[in-house]
């Protein structure tokens, strides 16, 4: 049986790498990946929405996403 989740998902193509979701991130899951855009530890994410909600760019969309 299957699991529906949230997870945050980044557009990396439009991310400008600012670090905002990374102060959002209330788990501190969130890092800037080689200075260029934000990487988000998915396996520990649970899609809360405060590093989507902070994003001054909106670039971060929280997506439902099927675990086995």
């Amino acid at each position: 049986m299957s699991k529906v989740k949230r997870k945050a998902v980044v557009d990396k193509e439009y991310c400008v790498a600012c670090g905002t979701c990374v102060k959002a991130c209330p788990l501190k899951i969130i890092n800037i990946e080689q200075g260029v855009f934000a990487k988000i530890n998915y396996e520990k994410c649970v899609g809360c929405g405060k590093c989507s909600k902070s994003c001054p760019a909106s670039v971060i969309e929280i997506k439902k996403v099927e675990e086995v």
